[in-house]
């Protein structure tokens, strides 16, 4: 039998705002609390930038959200990310994962073995944050397959009241974080409105968060980007910040 996710109750406190300045030396852990596991998958397509969009800002995007916990929690974190697929044991030893772009190349392609390990890990007390996909024809290749893991529970869309937003930071909801390449302002697809939706378990704790029309991705990778917005940045860091403390506290 796998594993249990090992789950800990951590003491918070906001020591600084997120800022888009020169990288900053910190005193990351290589045995710190939180890991940051970014999970590897096939695509029916295949292709994407760096070989695969499961691959999508790495390995900057995650270097960049560990520093920012680091910065703003006192949440020891390790000091390199981590790359599983579902179907690795492993991931019962991390109670948070991060995928993104599982609508692009025809969508997320998932073997039994995959679902199977998936589902116990989120039954078990997991979290899988899934973030950075744009419009309908996306949403409609991701659901395909991602929808095998849980066919009797539905996927819900949160509204601003739910607790995730205010774990840590106090946010008014879902947030529209725009890609690198996109205007001020302006999201991807002709979609300008974030929304997130999640699958529950009986007890009513979210196990899966889908940051759809949204890139807090890129909002980490290009946190020290001066042509990059600083709002949308930290945006970015609430928002993935307040979803990792949910994560360890539910």
């Amino acid at each position: 039998m796998p594993k249990p996710v090992h789950l800990s109750l951590l003491m918070l406190m906001v020591i600084s705002t997120a800022s888009a300045q020169q990288t900053p030396a910190l005193g990351i852990d290589v045995a710190g609390e939180f890991a940051f596991v970014r999970i590897q998958y096939d695509s029916y397509y295949g292709g994407g930038f760096y070989g695969g969009p499961w691959l999508t800002d790495f390995p900057a995007s995650d270097q960049n959200f560990l520093r920012g916990v680091s910065r703003l929690t006192n949440v020891r974190v390790m000091d390199e990310p981590i790359v599983l697929r579902f179907d690795d044991e492993e991931i019962f030893d991390y109670p948070f994962l991060y995928a993104l772009e599982m609508g692009r190349g025809g969508g997320i392609s998932l073997s039994p073995s995959e679902i199977e390990n998936l589902r116990e890990y989120l039954l078990r007390g997991g979290f899988l944050l899934i973030d950075d996909f744009w419009g309908q024809q996306q949403w409609d290749a991701f659901y395909r397959d991602f929808s095998q893991i849980f066919p009797d529970r539905e996927m819900v869309e949160l509204q601003a009241g739910h607790e995730i937003y205010h774990t840590f930071y106090d946010i008014d909801g879902p947030q529209m974080i725009p890609g690198r390449g996109g205007r001020q302002g302006f999201g991807q697809a002709g979609m300008n409105n974030a929304s997130n939706h999640a699958i529950m378990d009986d007890n009513g704790r979210v196990m899966v968060l889908i940051n759809w029309n949204s890139d807090m991705g890129d909002g980490w990778e290009h946190t020290y980007d001066q042509w990059y917005p600083t709002q949308y940045a930290n945006s970015a860091y609430q928002l993935g910040i307040n979803y990792l403390i949910y994560s360890l506290t539910h």
